[in-house]
């Protein structure tokens, strides 16, 4: 059994996770956010006691040379090198990895990936994440970074509709993660009926044949097929697990899976985007794959 973490912007998961996979919560706490002192204390009170390696799953880039964490969501501690950090305060090891990397690993070990050797994972989520697994070992690239389909130039060429150019927390202008998530598709819908609208909702009434929510879709399939095509045709994967609130509907991957295969260069036979669920379960399964891979390196 690993001890593992899933820590976002909302709330901190601790658990047990065992050789299966299966998890086995202790206590989840909303996250302190803008306070460094109290989002250690609320690791302190749910990590067991013992010697054993911690894995933690968690919203941001980790630069895999200086250990440093830059997150967003996560303020209060953005800028340390949190596991150097929780290592001398829990005194054992700890090994970070970003959420859509622990997402990626976990569905490679135990979900729709597993005994695939090229795996690309999304997450559609607030925004756009992925992550890459070759080979059954997370990919790292230059500064962290790997996998982040969503920060290059939205483009919606098969629709041609014009699209808003809105700045990215990237600190570039235009990104597909500013429209590619549930709160991209909601500018989506402003921008195209000039009416607020909750991205559930949308997708809703998409899948109820509604012309409004039908023509805002379209755009969206257009924009994120796109920029999905052009990545699988440089990474070539086998399968691209799907994760993120987004996923929750069967039919919108569906159909974003179709666009995909249409605008790709290999020619799939069968479906290559799989709906799945994220959430703490993958966060906390791919820490523990994480902790496993980095304690077998050591030995």
């Amino acid at each position: 059994m690993t001890f593992c973490f899933d820590i976002g912007g909302s709330k901190i998961v601790g658990a047990w996770v065992d050789e299966q996979g299966r998890i086995e919560e202790r206590g989840r706490q909303a996250t302190p956010t803008d306070d460094k002192a109290a989002f250690f204390r609320v690791i302190e009170e749910l990590c067991p006691d013992g010697g054993d390696p911690v894995g933690i799953a968690i919203s941001g880039v980790i630069d895999p040379v200086s250990g440093q964490l830059s997150s967003a969501n996560i303020p209060s501690v953005s800028g340390l090198c949190l596991a150097a950090e929780l290592q001398c305060r829990l005194e054992r090891r700890v090994y970070l990895v970003n959420d859509a990397d622990a997402f990626a690993l976990a569905e490679t070990r135990w979900g729709a990936a597993k005994g695939h050797s090229s795996v690309m994972a999304i997450i559609l989520g607030t925004g756009v994440g992925g992550a890459l697994v070759l080979n059954g070992c997370l990919h790292v690239g230059h500064a962290g970074l790997t996998g982040e389909w969503g920060h290059g130039p939205a483009h919606a060429l098969r629709t041609g509709a014009s699209l808003p150019t809105l700045a990215c927390s990237c600190g570039q202008v235009g990104c597909v993660d500013t429209l590619g998530g549930a709160r991209g598709l909601e500018r989506l819908y402003r921008h195209v009926h000039g009416t607020a609208e909750n991205s559930l909702r949308v997708v809703a009434d998409w899948e109820s044949g509604d012309a409004r929510a039908s023509r805002v879709i379209d755009i969206w399939l257009d924009i994120v097929g796109g920029a999905l095509a052009a990545a699988i045709n440089i990474i070539g994967p086998s399968i691209v697990p799907v994760g993120g609130g987004l996923a929750s509907s069967q039919a919108l991957i569906e159909a974003l899976d179709k666009e995909v295969c249409q605008r790709s260069l290999t020619r799939q036979t069968s479906s290559l985007l799989y709906q799945t669920t994220s959430g703490p379960e993958q966060g906390l399964a791919g820490a523990a794959c994480m902790v496993q891979q980095r304690s077998d390196s050591v030995e």
